[in-house]
């Protein structure tokens, strides 16, 4: 075999992660423009966490540049057309990774797409109404009410749609996990075996991606663990079925 046969289904590969991307650049636009319609909605709902504790005459945020509320409604747009695609950008996800498994494991592509979606979105809506309360609760209150809180647009915005996209998409742990099992480049011993150095990792992640405050921090460490030992169960099952598959 030449190098250039050797090199050729990498380049196979990239050319469909390529694609891929592509695709799913022009379905979260899709979503952007249907989201676009409706921002002072999704605008409305993004602020309503911090809401109560905003002291302005309007009870809103404020902005210090004629481009600042501009700005912030593309910035809501295009986060809420992540979400709404997001069952579309997980089916190019599966298009992506389908190749690498066998022929009757790509039927489970509908499975794949609907639980990688309900963990996504579990995880934005888990974080809007369980943390975000809690997190601005204590932030806001701290220190006596002496001081009056002004929230710029931008810092709020940058802020909750990061926190919440990464909340998102730290949930889909047991479906990467899974996928990584199947392909043979994880196993449940493995996962076992570095539970220690889990948590670990899990409380780093915790401590840089949510408020600073303990109450959103724990708030992320204990579904994420408990995600990780349900990946651990996810992935003896799959070991469980290939090993039955290759005795029959």
């Amino acid at each position: 075999m030449t190098p250039e046969d050797q090199e050729q289904p990498l380049v196979d590969h990239l050319t469909e992660l390529r694609k891929c991307l592509i695709r799913s650049i022009i379905l979260i636009a899709i979503g952007f423009a249907i989201s676009w319609m409706y921002t002072d909605q999704i605008f409305d709902l993004l602020r309503q966490p911090i809401s109560p504790f905003l002291k302005t005459d309007s009870g809103g945020l404020i902005f210090t540049a004629p481009m600042d509320k501009f700005m912030a409604h593309i910035k809501v747009a295009l986060f809420s057309g992540f979400i709404i695609s997001s069952p579309f950008w997980m089916h190019q996800l599966w298009l992506f990774i389908s190749p690498a498994l066998y022929k009757e494991e790509r039927k489970y592509g509908v499975a794949f797409i609907l639980f990688g979606t309900f963990l996504f979105l579990t995880g934005v809506s888990f974080v809007y109404f369980v943390v975000y309360p809690l997190a601005f609760e204590f932030l806001m209150t701290f220190g006596g009410d002496k001081d009056t809180p002004m929230i710029k647009i931008d810092e709020y915005l940058s802020f909750i749609t990061t926190t919440t996209l990464v909340f998102g998409l730290t949930f889909e742990m047991p479906l990467i996990l899974a996928v990584l099992g199947r392909l043979g480049i994880v196993s449940s011993d493995m996962l076992k075996a570095s539970r220690r150095y889990t948590i670990v990792i899990i409380a780093l992640v915790s401590a840089i991606v949510t408020p600073p405050d303990l109450i959103s921090q724990i708030l992320l460490i204990i579904p994420l663990y408990l995600l990780f030992e349900f990946s651990i169960y996810l992935v003896k099952a799959i070991e469980k079925k290939q090993n039955l598959e290759q005795s029959e």
